[in-house]
């Protein structure tokens, strides 16, 4: 399972021109769900999202999670991040998750999410959504979790 995730001093999702979801300060996180993945997987991962120092201390350094600043967690499916771009011009999905399964583990991490931290928002699964943001620093960073082999 792949996630993307961008530190925020805002961002919202807006589908059909309602807006679905949004934050203030936190993280943005662009998930994409492989083949083979399993709730072990989106937890594992949930868990490494919610603990990923990225946010200053009194210091200047990132050593605070979004759960030290109680940050908002902005969850987006988006299945091309788990796309086979390493060979042609056109990148191939033979490697991402059937629709389903996505749409099940997406559920679960946004769930399980909920239940762990506050505030929590989301994206809409298979919809064309508009997503807005202001990435503070720039800070991202690309986080996966493998099923194993």
């Amino acid at each position: 399972m792949i996630a993307l995730l961008q530190r925020v001093s805002m961002a919202e999702v807006v589908v059909e021109g309602r807006i679905v979801g949004a934050i203030g300060r936190g993280l943005l996180v662009l998930l994409g769900v492989e083949a083979g993945d399993t709730r072990s997987e989106a937890d594992r991962l949930l868990e490494r999202l919610l603990d990923y120092r990225v946010f200053a201390d009194a210091c200047g350094k990132m050593n605070l999670s979004l759960r030290d600043i109680g940050g908002g967690l902005l969850l987006v499916p988006q299945f091309t991040l788990a796309a086979d771009t390493r060979k042609g011009l056109r990148p191939g999905f033979s490697t991402a998750a059937p629709p389903e399964t996505g749409r099940l583990l997406f559920d679960h991490c946004v769930t399980a999410a909920q239940r762990q931290h506050a505030p929590v928002a989301q994206g809409e699964f298979g919809a064309d959504m508009k997503v807005t943001l202001t990435n503070d620093g720039p800070v991202t960073f690309w986080l996966q979790v493998r099923a194993p082999a």
